[in-house]
């Protein structure tokens, strides 16, 4: 009997803990933010390159140099999406804990 209860009162304070933990620093989502991924940066650098190459190119036109813009824009989004498929929303102030 008694053994049953110290595992009940270990289980309990590791609850305990991830509770602790997701009031102190929230529920997310993700790892990271989009904004500090190297990814985000990398499509903002090639976007940046390829408006730079229409500017200044006689055989890249503008129509063309967006075009291009928007492939890459929409692969990123994309790849974004997918990352993210499989991770478990919560909404705020829901545990992550599974009881039973």
């Amino acid at each position: 009997m008694e053994m049953a209860t110290t595992q009940r009162a270990e289980k309990n304070m590791g609850y305990e803990g991830e509770a602790l933990g997701e009031r102190t620093t929230g529920l997310h989502d993700e790892s990271k933010w989009a904004l500090l991924t190297t990814e985000f940066w990398a499509m903002v650098l090639v976007i940046v390159a390829i408006l730079i190459a229409t500017a200044v190119s006689d055989s890249l036109n503008d129509t063309r140099g967006w075009l291009f813009v928007t492939i890459i824009a929409t692969g990123y989004i994309v790849s974004r999406g997918l990352a993210k498929a499989g991770v478990g929303h919560f909404p705020i102030g829901a545990s992550r804990r599974r009881t039973g």
